[in-house]
C-alpha cells in the first residue's frame, strides 16, 4: 500500500509539473499541427509485428521501461509518418531534433526534479546573473531549458529503440567522429524491426484495409488529445493488446468482452501479470476500457479455427480447469476524446485520497494494537 501511495504521489506531481510548464499543451498543439498540414487521418495503422513475441519477448514488451520515453516516441513517428507520407512510401526524416516543429516540440516532460529538497529545479539556477530580473529573459531561459530536457529524453529514447538489437532494432543512425550517433539522420524502421539481411527494412506507411491480424488501428485522439504523453509505457502497452484482440474478434470483442489469460499473455506479447494488471486498473479508472458481461454459454472468435494466435488468444479453457474467472473487457474509445491530462489529473487525485485515507486509518490501526487498544482486535 505504501508503495502504490508514494507511486501514485509521484506520478500526480509529475503530471501537476507537466501542467503547470504547459509541456502537454504544446506537445498535443505540434502534434495537431503536423495532422493539420498533412493527411489528416482519422486513424493511425500498425503493424500486429511490434505487439507480438518472437521468443521470449515481443519489442513491445522490450519499451515497457520505468525510465525514458522510447515506445512513446516510436508510436510518434509513425503518426508523424502518416500524416506526411503515401501508403507504401519509405520514411525520411524531415525534421530538427531541436526547436519549433522538431521531434522535441512532440514530447511532453515534467523537467529535472531534486529528489533530496522535494522541488523542481528553478529555472533561475544557472540563468547568468545578467539576465535575471527581466519576466521575458527568464521565460525564454526557462522554455530554452525545458526544450534541452526534452531533447536529452529524445536523444535517450532513440539509442533504446536502437539497441534493441541488429535484427529488433526500430532506428538506426549513422555514426560519426570516434562512433558516435549521429541523431539527426537516424532511420525509422518497420514495427518487425530492421531485419536480418544487410539492407534494413525501413519504414513504409501500411495499407489502412491491410487483414485484420496484421495491422491494428489507433484514433487520432490517442495522439492529439494527449493520451500517448500522460500513459505509463505499461498502460500503452496494455491498451494496444486490446485494441489488437478487439480489432482480431470484432464480434466478441462487442457482445462478451474479450479477455487474456497467464499463459497465452506470455506465449504472445511477453506482458508479465503485474503490467498487465496494473495496466488494466488504471486503463478502467481513466475510461478508456470497460468491464464487459461474461457470456452465458461459451463462444470462439472468429477465425479461431484457422489461425493459430487467435485460437490461443480466444478459446475458452475447460472450466474444470480455471481457476477463476478472467476479467472480459471492452475497449472505449470515447473517452479518447476527453483531455488527457485533466482525466488523469481527476482520477489520480481521487485515487490519492483514497491511499491516504487507507494508510492513515492502518497507522491509526497498528498504534492502537501497541497501545492494547481493545478496538485495535476487531
Amino acid at each position: 500500500m505504501a508503495d502504490a501511495q508514494e507511486t501514485n504521489e509521484r506520478r500526480l506531481r509529475r503530471l501537476r509539473q507537466m501542467q503547470r510548464n504547459g509541456s502537454v499543451t504544446n506537445a498535443a498543439e505540434s502534434l495537431d499541427g503536423i495532422w493539420k498540414a498533412g493527411k489528416e487521418p482519422d486513424s493511425i495503422v500498425l503493424r500486429s509485428t511490434l505487439l507480438l513475441a518472437d521468443g521470449e519477448r515481443s519489442r513491445l514488451t522490450k519499451l515497457v521501461l520505468p525510465r525514458g520515453i522510447a515506445l512513446r516516441f516510436y508510436l510518434l513517428a509513425v503518426f508523424e509518418a502518416q500524416c506526411r507520407l503515401e501508403v507504401g512510401a519509405p520514411w525520411h526524416d524531415v525534421l530538427p531534433m531541436k526547436g519549433p516543429g522538431s521531434w522535441s516540440a512532440l514530447v511532453a516532460v515534467d523537467g529535472a526534479y531534486d529528489t533530496a529538497l522535494g522541488t523542481y529545479d528553478s529555472v533561475l539556477d544557472d540563468m547568468p546573473a545578467d539576465l535575471r530580473g527581466s519576466t521575458q529573459a527568464e521565460e525564454r531561459w526557462g522554455k530554452r531549458k525545458l526544450e534541452d530536457q526534452r531533447l536529452q529524453q529524445v536523444k535517450g529514447a532513440l539509442r533504446t529503440l536502437e539497441d534493441l538489437g541488429q535484427e529488433n532494432a526500430l532506428v538506426t543512425m549513422k555514426r560519426v567522429a570516434r562512433g558516435q550517433r549521429s541523431y539527426e539522420s537516424f532511420l525509422l524502421m518497420q514495427e518487425s524491426g530492421r531485419g536480418e539481411t544487410q539492407t534494413p527494412d525501413l519504414y513504409t506507411v501500411p495499407a489502412p484495409r491491410w487483414a485484420a491480424t496484421k495491422t491494428i488501428t489507433l484514433p487520432k485522439d490517442f495522439f492529439l488529445k494527449g493520451w500517448i504523453q500522460v500513459l505509463n509505457p505499461s498502460e500503452v502497452a496494455t491498451w494496444l493488446i486490446l485494441r489488437m484482440m478487439s480489432q482480431w474478434a470484432p464480434t466478441k470483442h462487442h457482445t462478451s468482452g474479450v479477455f487474456l489469460t497467464t499463459r497465452p499473455r506470455v506465449q504472445l506479447f511477453g506482458l508479465r501479470d503485474d503490467a498487465w494488471e496494473d495496466g488494466c486498473r488504471r486503463l478502467l479508472e481513466f475510461g478508456l476500457i470497460r468491464h464487459a458481461e461474461p457470456p452465458e454459454t461459451e463462444d470462439t472468435a472468429e477465425g479461431a479455427d484457422t489461425d493459430p494466435a487467435m485460437k490461443m488468444l480466444f478459446s475458452q479453457p475447460e472450466r474444470a480447469r480455471r481457476p477463476y474467472e478472467p476479467h472480459r473487457w471492452q475497449v472505449t474509445d470515447g473517452g479518447l476524446a476527453k483531455d488527457a491530462a485533466k482525466k488523469l489529473d481527476r482520477e489520480l487525485t481521487h485515487r490519492q485520497k483514497a491511499l491516504d485515507t487507507a494508510a492513515m486509518e492502518r497507522a491509526q490501526h497498528n498504534a492502537e494494537r501497541l497501545a492494547g487498544h481493545p478496538s485495535a482486535d476487531r
